[in-house]
């Protein structure tokens, strides 16, 4: 893996995202803030990074888009449960992280994230990998634009052979699921890791791994923004933010619970407001409550489990 080219490309999706959502706040509205930083010599992990983040904005009641680069001796838990043959290797890794919180309940919540690593032993070949996705978290759920996000994620992978996609969405319906409830977090997406493998046509498999990389953080401004930029001004009152409310708890249970990338991050010493930027601002929970079956709330259980939606 070229180090450079990878940190190129992932600081300029950064800024190109960061440009786009800032474009939809408007004169008027919040103002990303930009918040270098830089680990100090002597601590277990080193490296540095710029976390762009929006609270309380016109649009976006949080939001926040992180670049970082990151390195250490040995790689995390979390990394390594599944692999155990890359336990003690040293590593290195970088990608951009994002996720969007609109204020308006008839808005989505978005996650997108992309990331290379690159593990390596004395004596010993490299081992690197790219993964990364996007996913989307109605609240109130519109169908046309539930395949208008979806559409976006597959012909971002068709360039890549028939069944990436469907593979791909399969795997993004199955990890953003909260097992303790039974419950998907929202409509899925396409999701993958451990991507270092390469296909006919590409000689080598780093460079189809980076193209399909690139597909997907390419391909988020188009799939998301148009959906905000449509449903921002919908009139909405209490009822409607108070379960845009509860349902963002199901969002921090999964975080906080399941995530693997937020596992990565705080057992490797990350820096902890960059990890937790995802949490949503105002959140609520409700012992055992269930909507009102033929409401608009309940409209969005039933749009919950996976379908194909192209």
């Amino acid at each position: 893996m070229d180090p450079g080219a990878l940190k190129t490309y992932f600081t300029g999706l950064q800024s190109r995202i960061v440009a786009a959502a800032q474009a939809l706040e408007g004169e008027n509205g919040g103002r990303f803030q930009a918040d270098p930083w830089q680990k100090e010599a002597g601590q277990p992990l080193g490296g540095h990074g710029l976390t762009c983040i929006i609270e309380g904005g016109r649009v976006f009641e949080r939001g926040g888009v992180a670049f970082s680069h990151v390195n250490g001796p040995a790689l995390p838990a979390s990394a390594t449960a599944k692999r155990p043959e890359l336990a003690g290797r040293a590593f290195e890794a970088m990608g951009v992280s994002l996720v969007l919180h609109p204020e308006n309940p008839y808005c989505p919540t978005a996650h997108m994230n992309v990331r290379a690593l690159v593990a390596s032993k004395p004596g010993e070949e490299p081992v690197g990998w790219f993964g990364g996705g996007m996913d989307l978290t109605p609240y109130y759920p519109f169908e046309e634009d539930i395949r208008h996000f979806h559409s976006a994620c597959k012909q971002a992978l068709a360039p890549f052979g028939e069944d990436v996609h469907a593979r791909y969405k399969k795997w993004c319906d199955e990890y953003f699921f909260l097992k303790h409830r039974n419950e998907p977090r929202g409509v899925g997406g396409v999701f993958f890791d451990d991507l270092n493998e390469g296909s006919e046509g590409w000689k080598d498999p780093f460079d189809r791994c980076f193209a399909l990389t690139r597909a997907v953080g390419d391909a988020f401004i188009a799939a998301y923004l148009p959906i905000i930029e449509k449903r921002q001004n919908t009139p909405y009152g209490e009822r409607e933010r108070d379960f845009q409310a509860y349902r963002r708890g199901r969002y921090v249970e999964f975080n906080l619970v399941w995530d693997r990338g937020t596992l990565f991050g705080l057992q490797s010493g990350g820096r902890t407001e960059s990890i937790l930027m995802s949490l949503p601002p105002v959140v609520k929970w409700r012992y055992d409550w269930k909507p009102e079956p033929g409401t608009p709330e309940a409209q969005l259980y039933e749009m919950l489990p996976p379908r194909d939606w192209v």
